[in-house]
Formats: structure tokens, C-alpha cells, sequence
């Protein structure tokens, strides 16, 4: 069996002293001063981001750059790419390379992923993906959507999605899903009630 970093390293955390969280503070600083790095971590207001990327990357035993090109913050709600989360599931060493079962084509197009487990020579599957699905979820008719011009890779990204979901949840530390999947939720705006005007004030009686 093959380990990987993933698997083998022990986490750190940036709150596991004092000590440890002056030195996350000072490398926060230093990314966020930096223009390489995406704009969400960036400056005063990407701050406090950087200090979450370094504490994720320390979970993950990874870059923290590597963290910082891969987590998106849409809706407010951080996403991994589905790039990394298939490059996750291919390198943690626990299973054999993702394949994909891709079937029909048109309104017919469907994507099954599958990856054998290592320590059990079990194939893992994860959920089919359809454009059916797709159409009444609303990703593929959204304005703008790729699923449009791009079905053929969508619909592979969203069954990896799917899949690692089901099979590597600790690897991907509680954030589940993908830039993908956060861009096709339209984002829902909540207004206030409606505050009930207040009620005049008697007149003054004259006597």
C-alpha cells in the first residue's frame, strides 16, 4: 500500500499555542501583503482568511498556498475547485486512480465515478450523475452556466464531487463541496419583514 503525506502526517494547528498562532499571525501577514495570492486573502480584509488557509493547510499536512489557490469563498461559503478534490483522491494513496463511467450522450449524458480501495480491492462508487439531474437541479439551465457549453466535463466534475464526498470527507475538513456546485446554487436574497408603522400620538385635548 502506498501512503501519501495525507495519510501519514500528523496535523499541526496554529492554535495549539501560543507560540504557534504569533508565528501563523506573522505568515498571515505576509500573504496577505501579497498580490500572488488570490484577492480573498489579500490585504486587511484577507487577513483573517489567510490565518483559516494556514490552519486548513496544517490539517492537511499541505502548502498553504496550494490551500489558498484551491479554496474559492462564493456566496460566502468556501469551496475546494473539483480539480484538487480529484487530486486529492488520487494522490492520499488510499485508492487506485478515479476512473469515470460515462454513458449516452445530449439530454441522454451520465457519469458514474468509481476508484478501487487499496487495503480492500473493493471498487468504491459514487452516486450517477445525469443531465436530467442536472436540468431539474437547475445547474444546466442557469445563465451563464457551463453546463451549457461544457456538459462533458461538468457532469465528470460533479460526480468526482460526489464521490469524494462519500469516500474522503476527512480529507476534505468539513468543506464538502465544490467551486462547481457553489456557483450553480443561486444565491437567495432575504429581506426584512416589513416593520409596522408606528401608531399616531393623540392630539392634544382643548379645553
Amino acid at each position: 500500500m502506498t501512503d501519501s503525506a495525507l495519510t501519514t502526517a500528523r496535523p499541526s494547528s496554529i492554535y495549539a499555542g501560543m507560540e504557534a498562532f504569533d508565528n501563523a499571525q506573522r505568515i498571515a501577514k505576509s500573504l496577505a501583503s501579497s498580490t500572488l495570492v488570490p484577492q480573498q486573502f489579500q490585504g486587511q480584509q484577507g487577513y483573517a482568511n489567510c490565518l483559516v488557509a494556514l490552519e486548513i493547510a496544517g490539517r492537511m499536512n499541505l502548502s498553504p498556498l496550494q490551500v489558498m489557490q484551491n479554496l474559492h469563498i462564493i456566496h460566502g461559503r468556501p469551496s475546494w475547485s473539483s480539480q484538487f478534490i480529484i487530486a486529492l483522491i488520487n494522490g492520499c494513496g488510499r485508492f487506485e486512480p478515479l476512473q469515470y463511467r460515462v454513458t449516452g450522450k445530449g439530454d441522454d449524458l451520465a457519469c458514474q465515478c468509481v476508484a478501487k480501495e487499496i487495503s480492500t480491492s473493493s471498487d468504491l462508487e459514487g452516486p450517477t450523475v445525469t443531465m436530467a439531474m442536472a436540468k431539474a437541479e437547475g445547474w444546466a439551465t442557469k445563465s451563464g452556466s457551463k453546463w451549457r457549453t461544457m456538459p462533458d466535463l461538468m457532469i465528470r466534475y460533479r460526480a468526482a464531487a460526489m464521490w469524494g464526498r462519500l469516500y474522503i470527507p476527512d480529507l476534505l475538513v468539513g468543506i464538502s463541496h465544490s467551486q462547481e456546485e457553489v456557483m450553480d446554487i443561486e444565491p437567495i436574497t432575504v429581506e426584512d419583514a416589513p416593520q409596522p408603522e408606528p401608531a399616531p400620538e393623540p392630539a392634544d385635548e382643548i379645553f
